[in-house]
């Protein structure tokens, strides 16, 4: 079944396009099961990170790698606050898929 990521980033001012960058340089392409993955600005310097998958369990065993590529982001995201960190992820199987 189809699996989702979203995470929510907040970027230090100034640092949007270094952001953006790295998600361009990113190669969903190492990581076997991805389908899709968005950079979605949410705000003047927050984005949503979203990213489709074949399962659950493909999405597990590309953790090291997305780790990877948040260690790149860490210098320039700032804590979301309420002990939340620099990330807001949330995951799971897709319920309904609905196409226009």
């Amino acid at each position: 079944m189809t699996a989702m990521n979203v995470v929510h980033m907040r970027v230090k001012p100034g640092k949007e396009g270094e952001f953006i960058k790295i998600h361009e340089d990113f190669r969903s392409a190492d990581m076997p099961g991805s389908r899709n993955f968005w950079v979605v600005r949410t705000g003047e310097r927050s984005f949503t990170i979203v990213g489709e998958w074949d399962s659950l369990d493909a999405m597990a065993a590309a953790r090291a790698v997305m780790i990877g590529n948040l260690d790149r982001l860490r210098p320039i995201l700032e804590d979301l606050g309420g002990g939340r960190g620099v990330t807001e992820p949330w995951s799971g199987e897709v319920a309904v898929s609905a196409r226009a």
